[in-house]
């Protein structure tokens, strides 16, 4: 009853928090709500959380890397790789580099391995909070790509770095040759590992489907199991399991545009993988804030023993480090835009100005978050049996103040930053979604001729159905219509468009009301009610999209 108890206070406290930021007068990301709540819940209660972490690994890492994965934009991923793997690999060696000699100098009790950790654990970038925090002032849509694709290999590159710091302190020695192998070995071990798993995954699901016809369901449940599935397969096999989650996600992608699943499954997966993101990262933030008492406590001792016997160093350990990721950070950006999202902008010339807004824009958006709290909390308990791993609890604590202290950092400043740049800038090159819609309804028209052709033929009511299939054209026609080279003819079909989707919307909220009358007066059942109600919200959910 004690773990039941556990969980439901953690998703009750992500709930609440999703209401408070919608209520509080002042913009605030989320994740810091959730930390406040975190930390009201250890104020008041002492739940006795402690955290193992290879638990804490499976249970949260797995979905999220997957999800990144599985999401992430993969036209922008593949036009801006260049500019995305210099963020996603570059940086995060430059970074491991510089802040584990910055860290280890600025604090010489701590195990220089130790250092490297968390300078390890501090390189991924959470675009999650940045999103939150971007909500009323939003970054450029390139920039976002760019910023989630830095994401989705970053995870996976800081947490393999962290995995040889940690090595590296156990066995006592450090082997450059042996890393690189041992990295290429690990890296593509896992990419084959992920890819391997969801292709049999998806093979062996669609055959069944096919013969005994597809559950949404289950379709949902087997989603949701090929991340861990990756990731324990990959950890059994001994390669590395943040990279098969990921790769088992994009592969994910992949099937998915082959398009066989039904309409209904992938619109109750992405519901429920919705549910799953929220939940997943509300309760890693709600945890670190649970967490920070004894953190702090653990803290002040470690500060203690370097010397300093006031707790306000913590803090500024915390701006220092904070100082020079930004800096790190700052300089990468600048380099790593010049060679390449500048070099290959087809627009107009950008200003000074607008480069150092952009350059301060992606800095800030560096936002540690989840997986940063989720690979520090892996730090092993231990060294051997009787030896406690060196300033575990200095480590965890400065990596809980780097996350604050870039989240505040980036809400205060993220919108200052971006406050008069031009939405379009770097924008990229021109593949309106008209193009697309057009070339679907051109083959649209095609169907439904075929299909009239093929249902009237030797019918007497051939009439009907050729009035009925000239009536379905006409919403396809018309969506032609408004993709017209002239100007004003498509303005008034767009127009027409939007007064016909107020009205559809209109009508469906009453048709919706009316049921929900019609039930709670016991005219129908239940059962009834739930399914003509599910085939106006799918409709409604159509309009607004």
């Amino acid at each position: 009853m004690g773990l039941i108890t556990l969980v439901l206070v953690m998703l009750l406290a992500v709930v609440a928090s999703g209401f408070l930021v919608r209520l509080l007068p002042v913009p605030v990301p989320l994740p810091l709500v959730q930390i406040a709540l975190g930390a009201g819940i250890a104020a008041v209660a002492d739940l006795g959380i402690r955290l193992s972490p290879e638990v804490f690994f499976l249970l949260f890492l797995p979905p999220l890397l997957f999800l990144d994965g599985w999401r992430i934009p993969k036209p922008g991923l593949f036009r801006d790789y260049g500019a995305i793997l210099q963020l996603a690999l570059g940086l995060v060696v430059f970074t491991v580099l510089g802040m584990g000699f910055f860290i280890h100098w600025m604090i010489p009790t701590m195990p220089l391995e130790v250092a490297f950790a968390l300078a390890a654990v501090l390189s991924p970038t959470d675009p999650i909070a940045v999103t939150a925090i971007a909500a009323r002032s939003p970054l450029p849509a390139r920039v976002m790509h760019v910023l989630e694709g830095e994401s989705l290999l970053n995870d996976a590159s800081g947490l393999v770095c962290l995995r040889f710091a940690v090595a590296a302190l156990l066995t006592g020695g450090f082997s450059m040759s042996e890393a690189l192998l041992s990295f290429a070995q690990l890296a593509l071990g896992g990419l084959a590992t992920g890819v391997l798993i969801t292709l049999g995954a998806t093979w062996i699901k669609g055959r069944i489907s096919r013969h005994a016809g597809e559950e949404p369901g289950i379709e949902v449940l087997i989603s949701l199991l090929i991340p861990f599935g990756a990731w324990l397969v990959a950890d059994r096999l001994g390669v590395s399991p943040i990279l098969a989650a990921v790769a088992a996600g994009i592969t994910m992608s992949h099937a998915e545009i082959r398009g066989q699943v039904q309409a209904i499954t992938r619109v109750r997966r992405n519901a429920v993988w919705d549910t799953v993101q929220f939940a997943v990262n509300g309760v890693i933030f709600v945890l670190m804030g649970e967490q920070l008492p004894a953190i702090l406590s653990g803290a002040v001792t470690a500060v203690r023993e370097t010397g300093h016997r006031e707790a306000w160093w913590l803090a500024v350990y915390v701006l220092a480090i904070t100082a020079g990721l930004a800096a790190l950070r700052w300089l990468w950006v600048y380099v790593s835009l010049r060679l390449t999202l500048l070099r290959r902008h087809e627009g107009a010339p950008l200003s000074r100005g607008t480069i150092h807004r952009l350059v301060g824009a992606m800095t800030l958006a560096g936002v540690r978050g989840a997986i940063t709290l989720a690979g520090i909390l892996t730090l092993p308990l231990m060294l051997d049996h009787r030896t406690g791993f060196p300033a575990r609890d200095l480590a965890i604590f400065l990596a809980a103040g780097v996350i604050l202290a870039s989240l505040i950092a980036a809400a205060i400043g993220l919108p200052r930053v971006l406050k008069g740049l031009a939405p379009d800038a770097l924008a990229e090159p021109d593949q309106t979604a008209d193009r697309i819609r057009a070339a679907a309804a051109r083959a649209a028209i095609l169907a439904v001729e075929r299909a009239q052709h093929e249902m009237s033929a030797g019918r007497t009511d051939a009439d009907l159905h050729a009035a009925v299939a000239a009536r379905v054209m006409e919403l396809y026609r018309r969506r032609l219509d408004a993709d017209s080279p002239d100007a004003t003819t498509a303005d008034l079909f767009r127009r027409t468009d939007e007064i016909e989707r107020r009205l559809r919307l209109a009508g469906l909220r009453a048709e919706r009301a009316e049921i929900f009358r019609i039930a709670r007066a016991r005219e129908i059942d239940d059962d009834l009610a739930r399914r003509l109600v599910r085939e106006i919200d799918l409709m409604e959910a159509r309009y607004l999209a």
